[in-house]
């Protein structure tokens, strides 16, 4: 049996990040073996992370991370038990691990089944961070963005690290005008999606969905009936009010966060006079952490990222 030096634990612990003393004994349930160890903690951590699978996780990171040539960009999810484990270098640097995978696949099944740099699958990394770090952790979601023409920008907020944050927003805008004046635009509309009041619920009028708009529509027209008028100015009533809410929740319409007399629809036009080419404001995506797993705080930066708006 080989002597289970201290070494030989610092060896073991760099190699798998698992605790000093999870490691010595490791390796004295294997006679020293190291890599009889490392196959020991897998599948610890596999049992770990299986115990933990229903514990909620609600905190961790928005990710985001651009392709070398600005036409692709992504967003992920990566979720945690506490907001204390999205300070940590291990978690931090898993997250935009995950983001770059997720430039080449897309949807949260395939990420999670696609290989890192370092050879094993993204499950098999999250897996290996609940073993080390001792929290239930998942993969929620992803958003990936690509233009032929054009750009994707990306803007994170409350940065945690590097390509890290508690809310990221991508931006996909289609042109063959200047590259580096898209650049800045597409950024500045991805912040404006961050620090709007309202956060967009739709591209477009075209885009939102029935569900909501019937939603809005039945909560309105309860409002409306309270008023005691006829049902011919009730349904006059209606038709202006979901008009007036469109242009609040549709991000082409919105008056944009740094002037307020433009809309969004406004700044594309203004864009493409300046550019020399047609914009086209493709898509966008917003992650906020947590948003939907459990009541967020509104976040009251619109002041904020106005004041940012010339950082590059």
């Amino acid at each position: 049996m080989a002597e289970i030096t201290a070494a030989l634990v610092k060896d073991l612990r760099e190699k798998s990040g698992v605790g000093m003393m999870d490691c010595k004994n490791a390796l004295q349930e294997t006679a020293g073996d190291i890599e009889a160890a490392m196959e020991l903690l897998r599948k610890k951590g596999l049992s770990k992370a299986e115990k933990k699978s229903g514990r909620a996780a609600a905190e961790g990171l928005v990710a985001g991370k651009l392709s070398d040539d600005g036409k692709t960009g992504v967003l992920i999810e990566l979720n945690a038990e506490t907001d204390f484990v999205s300070k940590n270098d291990i978690f931090q640097a898993a997250a935009r691990e995950i983001a770059g995978v997720a430039l080449a696949v897309e949807g949260v099944d395939a990420i999670s089944a696609a290989k890192t740099a370092k050879g094993e699958t993204v499950s098999e990394l999250v897996t290996n961070m609940i073993a080390t770090i001792g929290e239930n952790m998942r993969l929620r979601r992803s958003a990936r963005l690509s233009v032929g023409q054009g750009v994707v920008a990306l803007y994170l907020h409350n940065a945690q690290g590097e390509g890290v944050g508690r809310l990221g927003v991508i931006v996909a805008l289609e042109s063959a005008g200047d590259q580096s004046a898209l650049k800045e635009v597409g950024r500045k509309i991805a912040m404006h999606v961050a620090g709007t009041p309202m956060p967009p619920l739709a591209l477009s009028t075209d885009d939102l969905d029935p569900a909501a708009v019937e939603k809005e529509k039945k909560f309105l027209t309860e409002q409306a009936l309270e008023s005691g008028k006829p049902i011919g100015v009730v349904e006059k009533m209606i038709e202006g009010r979901i008009r007036k809410w469109q242009e609040e929740v549709v991000l082409l319409k919105q008056p944009f966060v740094m002037d307020p007399d433009l809309t969004v629809e406004q700044l594309i036009a203004n864009t493409a006079k300046e550019v020399g080419s047609p914009v086209t404001l493709k898509a966008f995506a917003r992650f906020f952490l947590g948003e939907g797993v459990e009541k967020g705080e509104s976040l009251g930066f619109a002041a904020e990222v106005a004041s940012m708006a010339g950082q590059s």
